[in-house]
């Protein structure tokens, strides 16, 4: 009797595990089916890593059948990957990158024009003039400069109000900026300049603002932080950034040079090719929508739905008014190429080590 309750124990036992193999397996069957049939968008982009989760959620949340799957980094190495890949693309979507750089993708043909739902409640002024558009824009950025008063101070520098001021000889040393074959930002500053100065004027300006860099950094955020931490007493930097600097306690002010401000915008955009087209155009609708605006009015003080920028603090009412007009995005991204190879040349024996 013993031996049989034994035998009965070790059979039950068995089916227990059988049982509980066949349910594991049915799980993992039943999941790995649900993650299938999710369209899953592979979408390059320089947002900041503040951003991304919060844009992904959201988007998510909305469309439920669909994923991102996030490639990011600085805007000139996005720019870079993406036109190496030119013959085979990877990516299905563009978010988040430099109007500038989506308007070069367009001249080389990788863009598919798609005019996304609701794209004639944005601002015209932030949207490609080509119709079907090729890329969207979703938010400003622009030139700040971080200045740090007790650095300052301690060294007897004046307090910049222009460009200009920049190039004095008191500053020698004193300033770091970003690369602009690394960053959006230093590139949207160099074609400011040329814009601003003209191309002569700009470059002689360059010269004499190259004497005072310390470092040229791949990343348009780490001047005002180094600025914010007293490594150097003076940023070049973008003002969201700029913002969150001077929020965290550092003794930075935030200086808007009187001569107008460099910008650029984030924008969005569709490689042509993708195989996810559908999924594609959605992610693009979603990123015109209001509800993606009002994420980016958290840390933008300008953004593309008209009526949904909040006030950011340290950033004058007047911010839209300082941006430079003479800001051309297309001609910034044909002329790329031999602005970058002229800037190298002159200043790259002061870039940060990669």
């Amino acid at each position: 009797m013993q031996q049989q309750f034994a035998r009965f124990l070790r059979a039950g036992a068995m089916a227990s595990v059988v049982a509980a193999v066949l349910g594991t397996s049915f799980t993992l069957a039943t999941s790995s089916s649900h993650a299938q049939s999710k369209t899953q968008l592979l979408v390059y982009t320089a947002l900041e890593t503040d951003a991304m989760k919060l844009y992904k959620d959201g988007f998510e949340k909305a469309n439920p059948n669909i994923e991102i799957r996030w490639v990011r980094d600085s805007t000139g190495v996005v720019t870079a990957k993406l036109l190496a890949e030119k013959n085979n693309p990877q990516a299905d979507v563009v978010v988040g990158l430099a109007a500038t750089s989506l308007a070069l993708l367009g001249q080389e043909g990788m863009l598919l024009p798609y005019e996304p739902k609701g794209m004639k409640e944005l601002n015209p002024a932030y949207v490609d003039s080509a119709r079907p558009p090729n890329w969207v824009g979703m938010d400003v950025w622009g030139a700040t400069v971080c200045f740090n008063t007790i650095e300052a101070k301690k060294l007897n520098l004046p307090t910049p109000t222009s460009w200009q001021d920049l190039a004095k000889p008191i500053y020698k040393g004193q300033i770091v900026m970003p690369h602009p074959a690394s960053s959006g930002t230093g590139y949207l500053d160099v074609t400011a300049w040329l814009q601003m100065f003209g191309e002569t004027n700009g470059w002689k300006y360059m010269d004499a603002l190259h004497q005072n860099i310390a470092q040229y950094t791949h990343s348009g955020s780490k001047p005002c932080t180094m600025a914010g931490t007293g490594e150097f007493p003076i940023g070049i930097s973008f003002e969201f950034r700029g913002h969150q600097v001077k929020r965290s306690g550092a003794p930075i002010e935030l200086i808007f040079p009187k001569e107008g401000l460099g910008w650029d915008i984030e924008a969005s955009g569709i490689m042509k090719g993708t195989k996810n087209l559908e999924a594609a155009k959605k992610l693009v609708d979603w990123m015109a929508s209001k509800d993606a605006n009002q994420i980016s009015s958290n840390w933008w003080a300008i953004v593309a739905y008209p009526g949904i920028a909040k006030k950011v603090e340290g950033i004058p009412d007047n911010y839209e008014k300082l941006l430079i007009t003479q800001n051309d995005f297309n001609w910034s991204a044909k002329n790329r190429e031999r602005i970058l190879a002229e800037w190298s040349t002159r200043y790259n024996a002061k870039a940060e080590k990669k």
